[in-house]
């Protein structure tokens, strides 16, 4: 009997997919200047941010992080002034919005609870 368990427990477990581990805690979209709002996150998340336009200069991009309880200002995350991609490691959770400045640009702006282990995966790109 505890031979016929363990195969079937073993069989559920390799048939089973698994769980997807990045969750998707808000999406934000815009052309401009905005603040976002609040949202939740435990540690660790990321910040996964695009810059697109029509142009390719006179665009611009800065993020900045706020803590949403006080105000309390957290740093700037992004500032770019070209079309680019990228994302942002964070190891401090919290109650949080972002303050949004782009010119001539359109945004997307994407957090995501990660799990320890994908952070301990996280490589972030060198610097060109």
């Amino acid at each position: 009997m505890t031979v016929r368990i363990l195969l079937i427990t073993l069989l559920f477990a390799l048939v089973t997919p698994p769980a997807e581990a990045k969750t998707r805690v808000a999406e934000f979209r815009g052309s401009g200047n905005a603040t976002t709002a609040v949202f939740r996150v435990d540690s660790p998340w990321v910040l996964d941010w695009r810059l697109d336009g029509d142009f390719d200069q006179l665009l611009a991009l800065e993020i900045t992080l706020v803590e949403a309880r006080n105000s309390r200002h957290v740093g700037r995350v992004v500032y770019t002034k070209r079309r680019s991609n990228g994302a942002r490691l964070f190891h401090q959770g919290g109650l949080y919005q972002l303050r949004i400045n782009s010119t001539l640009a359109r945004w997307t702006v994407k957090i995501e609870q990660l799990t320890r282990e994908e952070a301990e995966r996280y490589t972030p790109k060198e610097r060109l």
